[in-house]
């Protein structure tokens, strides 16, 4: 016990001591609060600058549209004939102009001339052609109120009720989708990186022949257990200090910034959930790639097969994009909640959009755990059979063949 305990602390302190780790525990926090002190430095000296007038020509060819409202930024100059406008852009007179055909009542298509290659028109300008249209289009309603309803007709409030009908302090929306899904790829990364360092040093010693000096005084599951817990609470704090600077940015953006992040509140449950699925997750994953760093003769091979087990991990993103944006509750979501390699990230993401049942979350922490002590259980026969030996690695017929007879 003494020897394992002496192998988790010095994981531990090699961990905390590298300039990578050391880095990316702090990058993200200070890429965090340099946004927002360059949000600002441009908010205090936006309005010191002049503000640049665009000008946006139109042919009105139904005879329809007379009434010009000013604007700050914009203006609209009208002109009779297609030429006159289209000298105008020439002469650098306007920026750009709109033709209005005749059939546009019944078509309600417009046509733009510009001479900037854009994907699309940008919002100001899309906004004010259609502020255009629309006022002149409702010049001749007297309710002021229903104009303006009909310019601005919908604006989600949305309500979150629990089971009983009551009004819950619930969000929804994009406010509360962005922690979790930043936090759940700071949680992959984190488990990658702490499970990669396992890898690299595996791969290390394996290379320089210390693994034969350590293997003569500690046992092989001595070295397996010491290693994945001594990287592993090195991941851990990380995780920690990423979670304690995010409510402090969070409070920081809201009273600088505002807007969303006046919306954003950390759920009761986040932090609890976070910390179980990284401790649950990163064992899940060491445990794997320690038995791949026992049957990989160099660190150059043990990484290329781990991409394998790793790529899966962010597969929760795109299933996000294809099935669940529109379908939280969606079965392809419940079904990568359950799986060991997917759960981790798919749990944070479906944590923003939707409400997890009790029996998914446990069922997904019992998988996980056999998948750990499963895990063990290959990794450890994998370390007695293959940590000493060198040159090629085996094939999988070989492995399953020597996992048999071990």
């Amino acid at each position: 016990m003494n020897k394992t305990l002496l192998i988790i602390k010095h994981e531990f302190l090699i961990l905390i001591r590298r300039k990578g780790f050391i880095i990316m525990t702090l990058v993200f926090p200070l890429l965090a609060l340099t946004a927002i002190g360059i949000h600002q430095i441009v908010q205090g000296t936006g309005d010191t600058r002049p503000t640049e007038k665009i000008t946006i020509g139109y042919v009105d060819k139904t005879n329809l549209f007379n009434v010009n409202t000013p604007y700050t930024q914009y203006e609209l100059i009208e002109y009779v004939t297609e030429e006159e406008a289209n000298k105008a852009l020439v002469d650098e007179a306007v920026d750009e102009y709109v033709i209005i055909p005749v059939d546009y009542i019944n078509a309600g298509v417009i046509e733009r001339y510009t001479q900037k290659k854009e994907l699309e028109p940008s919002p100001g300008i899309s906004w004010v052609v259609k502020d255009f249209l629309l006022n002149n289009l409702l010049e001749g309603l007297d309710n002021q109120e229903v104009q303006l309803r009909v310019k601005y007709p919908l604006s989600f409030n949305t309500v979150i009720l629990d089971e009983a009908g009551n009004i819950t302090d619930a969000e929804s929306g994009f406010s509360a989708f962005i922690l979790p899904a930043i936090f759940g790829f700071l949680l992959i990364m984190a488990i990658g990186s702490a499970s990669g360092y396992l890898l690299q040093g595996l791969g290390e010693e394996k290379e320089n022949r210390i693994m034969e000096i350590l293997l003569s005084s500690v046992s092989t599951r001595q070295l397996l257990v010491g290693k994945v817990i001594g990287l592993g609470t090195g991941g851990l704090l990380q995780i920690v200090l990423w979670l304690i600077s995010a409510v402090f940015i969070i409070r920081l953006a809201s009273n600088t910034i505002g807007g969303m992040f006046n919306q954003i509140q950390i759920p009761e449950n986040f932090i609890l959930i976070g910390i179980v699925y990284f401790i649950l997750g990163y064992l899940f994953f060491a445990v794997l790639e320690a038995g791949i760093g026992a049957i990989s003769p160099t660190t150059k091979e043990s990484q290329q097969m781990t991409v394998a087990l790793i790529l899966p991990a962010i597969l929760p993103f795109y299933i996000f994009i294809f099935f669940l944006r529109d379908n939280a509750d969606h079965i392809i979501g419940t079904i990568f909640t359950l799986i060991p390699v997917t759960a981790p990230m798919m749990v944070f993401i479906r944590l923003g959009i939707s409400e997890i049942p009790i029996w998914e979350l446990l069922l997904s922490i019992f998988f996980l755990v056999i998948g750990i002590l499963g895990g063990v259980w290959l990794a450890a026969k994998l370390f007695r059979v293959y940590l000493l030996m060198y040159g090629k690695a085996p094939k999988m017929g070989e492995i399953i063949r020597m996992l048999k007879q071990s």
